[in-house]
């Protein structure tokens, strides 16, 4: 019996360090987001001014970053195209550089992984279209690449990252740069920031049409 209380103190004493574990972690994440209020909501509010103008004038919205950022290049440009409140409304004009698995495949096979996402701008972009680049690094070279090649087509590029310098860190119109230097925390609050974006976008959108 008393082999059994230990046991149970134990495992006990295991799952509160477990809980203060999980506590201490969303309490950095929250401390992460205030501190995006503080330094990042003008950047915030002026690249999402800027894709609603890029809509408005019959324009595109590109999209490309590797692993998790590709995950929310393929996420952020699906709601876009289908509706995040109302899905009554014609779709906004949003591509993303990551699902095109043939070409891809075909060009890293054939060419190189780096130019993956430029050479499909070097084809789709537009002047005045714009470019959402994730890296979470800011060190991607794919990534780079395509900031590079939407400079040349004369497109907008919106750089997300995190606060560490970095090769992306003064690439683009506009910089977005999660004051963190946690990979976990700034693709957390890259996710909110996109959010954001395109809920702002939509609400526009929604408004004047």
């Amino acid at each position: 019996m008393l082999n059994l209380i230990k046991i149970t103190f134990k495992i006990f004493k295991s799952d509160s360090n477990i809980m203060y574990d999980i506590k201490k972690v969303i309490q950095r994440s929250i401390l992460v987001k205030e501190k995006i209020i503080k330094s990042c909501i003008n950047d915030i509010q002026l690249a999402s001014d800027t894709m609603y103008e890029s809509i408005k004038n019959g324009n595109k919205i590109f999209w490309c970053g590797n692993g998790g950022s590709a995950a929310d290049a393929q996420h952020m440009s699906a709601e876009l195209m289908g509706g995040l409140v109302s899905h009554k409304r014609p779709p906004i004009a949003s591509i993303a550089l990551t699902t095109d698995t043939s070409f891809i495949t075909a060009w890293t096979n054939d060419s190189d992984y780096s130019t993956i996402f430029s050479r499909q701008i070097e084809g789709l972009g537009n002047s005045g279209d714009i470019l959402i680049a994730i890296s979470t690094s800011g060190n991607s070279e794919n990534v780079i690449k395509a900031s590079i090649a939407a400079k040349q087509k004369k497109m907008f590029s919106i750089i997300l990252t995190g606060s560490k310098k970095s090769k992306m860190i003064d690439m683009g119109n506009i910089q977005i740069c999660i004051p963190s230097e946690n990979t976990q925390r700034i693709q957390e609050a890259h996710l909110l920031v996109e959010h954001i974006l395109c809920e702002r976008l939509e609400q526009k959108f929604l408004k004047n049409n």
